[in-house]
């Protein structure tokens, strides 16, 4: 493995896997054998899809999920928050050692529940550099139609960039990445490699990517998960709870195809959408070619007039409560 490279370019890697659904312990399984698999390929940086760990609530709008009280609803929601990540806990510390052991920054999406939050879940994009410090932990601003009956709207906390061998990494969760503000927000603070997360359909990534690349002079680097027949077979079923309503709802898979893709600062595909396909795609990104592409457009440099706009972000984490004590 050489690791970082004398000539500015670098390495970039797209995990597109599926977890094992709902299932952290064995998900992050798979998730550091995909990091120890880009590392070795002497990637520096290996993203992962939204909500990866332990998988999204693809149940929800298949199962009737806007019932209220429903046992079905209580019962899949309740497994789902028990799988969850809690950082302060360590259960993301073997995706920190794998990161470390190879020397490679990996955004990985989870399913937060802070244990100030009660109950509560988010959609979290995590973001470790390679030695394995956790630089953003980025909950989703607004989940998206049915997801707001399972993650609770997170913050401006984690809307912060970090250097990565002359680039600046900064990433942001599915749909928020439509939202412009976001996008400015880590455009503001120098980025130049948006890292974007999804859940898993070419519909989603196929136009946005491009766009985000030519907006923000940028590489953009779309990671999205899988969920087809064979990720949720008898055996994965017999482990999970309603599991008669979730195999009557698995008629319809896949529901999550891929379509992971990188689109260079030019707006150009470097790597096409990948479909249906599992893998860990490599792609190799040059610096100069941001810097080329912002010589006529420089969407928080010369073309960004801070003297007639200007974005306030509240970065602060939102908490119930505050106390001073003796």
């Amino acid at each position: 493995m050489t690791g970082r490279r004398t000539d500015g370019r670098m390495r970039i890697a797209a995990a597109q896997i599926a977890p094992a659904w709902l299932d952290r312990s064995s998900t992050l399984d798979r998730v550091t054998a995909a990091i120890d698999e880009a590392a070795a390929n002497d990637a520096r940086l290996v993203a992962f899809g939204e909500c990866l760990v332990p998988g999204y609530p693809f149940w929800v709008e298949r199962t009737d999920g806007a019932r209220f009280e429903s046992p079905v609803q209580a019962e899949l929601w309740a497994h789902y928050v028990d799988q969850a990540v809690d950082l302060d806990a360590g259960h993301l510390d073997s995706v920190v050692q794998a990161a470390k052991r190879g020397s490679i920054a990996v955004v990985l999406g989870i399913l937060e529940r802070p244990a100030e939050r009660g109950e509560s879940v988010y959609a979290t994009a995590v973001s470790i550099d390679p030695d394995g410090t956790i630089r953003a932990a980025h909950r989703k601003l607004m989940p998206t139609y049915e997801e707001r009956l399972v993650w609770a709207t997170g913050d401006g906390h984690g809307l912060r960039t970090w250097p990565l061998d002359g680039f600046t990494v900064g990433a942001l969760n599915c749909w928020e990445n439509w939202m412009p503000l976001a996008r400015a927000s880590l455009q503001a603070q120098g980025e130049d490699l948006h890292v974007a997360i999804w859940p898993g359909n070419p519909r989603n990534t196929a136009d946005i990517t491009r766009h985000i690349a030519t907006e923000g002079r940028s590489y953009v680097l779309s990671v999205s998960g899988l969920m087809r027949a064979v990720d949720l077979d008898e055996d994965a079923l017999s482990g999970l709870p309603q599991a008669d309503a979730l195999e009557r709802a698995s008629g319809d898979m896949p529901w999550a195809r891929g379509g992971s893709c990188i689109a260079g600062p030019d707006g150009e595909w470097v790597l096409e959408p990948v479909v249906d396909e599992a893998g860990v795609f490599i792609a190799e990104i040059d610096p100069a070619a941001v810097r080329r592409a912002r010589q006529t457009f420089d969407p928080a440099g010369h073309y960004s007039r801070p003297d007639v706009f200007e974005l306030k972000v509240d970065r602060r984490r939102q908490r119930l409560g505050t106390f001073d004590d003796d």
